[in-house]
């Protein structure tokens, strides 16, 4: 008895998750994955151009072995800008992501509910964040800081309004659907006693 009273005055230490809040590390690894895809497909299509270029060196080299050294070292450059388009791409926008939604859990925790305002707060801090550590002068970096304040609230804003309002409908579906559920199994349950109601009646006879 004395275990039990104690476990039941030991306070529960999990959090509620707040509609509309996002999985932390499910949205940055979907970002990481995204930036990869992003930086790696633009660095090859920036290597056509250079493509074009080994193409007319193989066309005035008549050298067999040269030609297979200009093969090799045009696709070895190609390989590495891709790659490193891809990691790059991943890292910036899997921290952009990462600060982003962190930013959103974090207001929607301190706060206690979750609006389009921890959205918009997320997105301007984020963009702010990112603005001053882009390369450049003082100036410059006051200036990107002052824009991705004022675009990050403003493009968030109508994001996260969007974002609120699908997710209610979706909790509204729910709910009616699982109303409809109970309400059939309510039904499903009354007809059962009925039948056991006769059933007992007609023993009783």
């Amino acid at each position: 008895m004395e275990v039990a009273e104690e476990s039941e005055e030991t306070p529960s230490t999990s959090t509620k998750k707040l509609p509309g809040t996002v999985n932390w590390g499910t949205a940055t690894t979907i970002g990481v994955f995204a930036g990869m895809f992003y930086g790696g497909s633009k660095e090859a299509a920036a290597s056509v151009s250079k493509d074009a270029e080994v193409t007319l060196k193989l066309g005035s080299t008549p050298d067999k072995r040269e030609q297979y050294r200009l093969i090799r070292d045009a696709m070895e450059k190609r390989f590495i800008r891709v790659t490193r388009g891809s990691i790059v791409g991943g890292v910036r926008l899997g921290m952009f992501t990462a600060a982003f939604y962190g930013l959103q859990n974090l207001l929607a925790e301190k706060r206690g509910v979750h609006d389009v305002f921890n959205v918009a707060a997320a997105g301007s801090a984020t963009a702010a964040t990112f603005g001053l550590i882009l390369p450049g002068s003082l100036k410059w970096r006051a200036r990107n800081v002052a824009m991705g304040s004022v675009l990050g609230a403003a493009f968030c804003f109508p994001l996260g309004w969007i974002h609120l309002k699908l997710v209610e409908k979706a909790n509204e579906g729910n709910e009616a659907l699982g109303y409809t559920n109970t309400v059939q199994e309510g039904k499903s349950k009354s007809g059962v006693g009925a039948a056991i109601e006769r059933f007992e009646e007609n023993l009783n006879k």
